[in-house]
């Protein structure tokens, strides 16, 4: 296949989280409030989902919200900024539920992979969705956990879509909201989480993994454009492997036609003015 040329940093993103899932996944995602945040978190994730239904997943079941199930995303005519607001009724999708998880049990690791973002991210994947600064006396207080705790503790597994940057990337969360490898992966067992924990953090810049063993951070792949430099000087912890990262592949013609003209073709998801 040939690779395209012009593309933005969104469809580049959702191709490559699209490779991700598998044809028996069930995904979840909310609807973020804030403007690149919800593309991060909401819009590109369900492109991405959406991308690999109609590729190489076509069994795969998207959960919007947990209440639209397999939503089509090429009759939008405007995207919902919350899971409560009247134009989320109006999604054409297979089927609409009016509680969370319907036929799916999070304890029970139905979800098999989900989508967060936070404030604040360490080496060891927990996130931070509560607070900057001490807990009792906060520089500043944030949203607070909602659903994320239970993404990363049951869901199958987590990907995790965020802007880098050193305020966000820290060696140790002010808070923990969300478990991610504490003491490594086996720190992790010890705690009794169900979930495999977080599997990749994709932001604007490069996609992280997770070592086998330690469950720290490592890097995966740099967008075309970045240096190891550009990475290490927005990251707010060492990276071992900083030199020894692959390129992340750029979109196909035939992906990029799939977003553009089947998936999202108003440009409401993926906005094409970057």
């Amino acid at each position: 296949m040939k690779t395209a040329k012009d593309y933005t940093l969104y469809e580049l993103l959702a191709v490559n989280i699209s490779k991700m899932f598998r044809d028996d996944d069930v995904g979840f995602t909310g609807l973020v409030t804030g403007d690149q945040t919800a593309v991060m978190a909401s819009m590109v994730p369900l492109a991405a989902m959406s991308l690999a239904q109609h590729t190489h997943a076509p069994n795969m079941t998207v959960l919007l919200a947990g209440m639209l199930h397999n939503p089509d995303l090429s009759k939008l005519t405007t995207v919902p900024n919350s899971e409560f607001e009247p134009t989320s009724v109006d999604v054409d999708s297979e089927a609409m539920m009016l509680g969370f998880p319907a036929p799916w049990c999070v304890n029970r690791g139905d979800i098999t992979v989900g989508f967060s973002s936070g404030a604040q991210i360490d080496a060891y994947g927990n996130m931070n969705s509560v607070c900057i600064g001490d807990h009792d006396h906060p520089k500043v207080r944030l949203v607070g956990a909602i659903f994320q705790t239970e993404h990363l503790a049951l869901f199958g597994r987590e990907i995790i879509t965020m802007k880098l940057e050193k305020r966000k990337f820290v060696e140790k969360v002010d808070f923990v909201s969300a478990v991610g490898y504490p003491g490594g992966r086996e720190g992790r067992a010890k705690l009794g989480l169900s979930g495999a924990g977080p599997e990749y953090v994709v932001t604007d810049k490069c996609i992280f993994s997770f070592h086998e063993v330690t469950g720290r951070m490592q890097l995966y792949s740099i967008h075309p454009g970045y240096t190891p430099e550009d990475i290490r000087n927005e990251t707010g912890f060492a990276i071992e492997n900083l030199y020894d990262a692959k390129e992340t592949p750029a979109p196909t013609e035939e992906e990029l036609y799939l977003l553009r003209n089947i998936i999202d073709p108003k440009g409401l998801l993926l906005p094409r003015s970057i």
